[in-house]
């Protein structure tokens, strides 16, 4: 096997990435303190070109180096906006059709290798804050919450980590 180069993978440009049929995900950032995050999760939204992303409270936003550096210019193609209020943001996406779901540990939470993404309503998928997660008021604003299993010591994974897992997961059962 022989390692592609760059220009092999035939991907598209920011104008293409602007053209192109985007997947019916929209990704929450409530209150997301680490600026590398942010750029990694702009990247993986690039990657499964993910309808748009909502920086919700203190969730910094583009441009900024530190954002930049992680997200490899993924701000440029993928479409964002803040919003000062996440529960605000859940409650009008609602109304709107779309299914909201908070990515947490919560009591009734559905594991997300059981999780079947209706393909009729977009996902909207909320992601909390570093240390105290998806805050209260949102999650029980949520359609659902969903929790990635883990059965390790640790009680939970990386922002950008778990943004990852819950996207590819949504992205492939959305495109089976």
């Amino acid at each position: 096997m022989r390692k592609l180069r760059n220009e092999e993978l035939d991907r598209i440009d920011v104008e293409g990435y602007k053209l192109a049929s985007k997947s019916p995900i929209i990704i929450v950032l409530d209150n997301i303190r680490s600026l590398n995050n942010i750029g990694s999760v702009f990247r993986t939204a690039d990657a499964f070109l993910i309808e748009k992303i909502y920086l919700c409270g203190i969730t910094a936003k583009p441009p900024h180096k530190d954002i930049h550096k992680t997200a490899l210019g993924a701000t440029d193609s993928v479409d964002w906006e803040h919003v000062d209020d996440t529960l605000e943001l859940v409650e009008r996406l609602k109304k709107e059709g779309c299914h909201v779901i908070a990515v947490e540990q919560a009591e009734d939470a559905t594991q997300l290798n059981k999780y079947a993404p209706a393909k009729d309503k977009k996902q909207v998928l909320v992601f909390g804050n570093e240390v105290k997660g998806v805050v209260q008021n949102v999650v029980s604003a949520s359609d659902e919450v969903l929790e990635i299993p883990q059965f390790g010591t640790k009680h939970s994974l990386n922002i950008s980590v778990s943004v990852g897992v819950v996207v590819w997961d949504c992205w492939s059962k959305l495109n089976a």
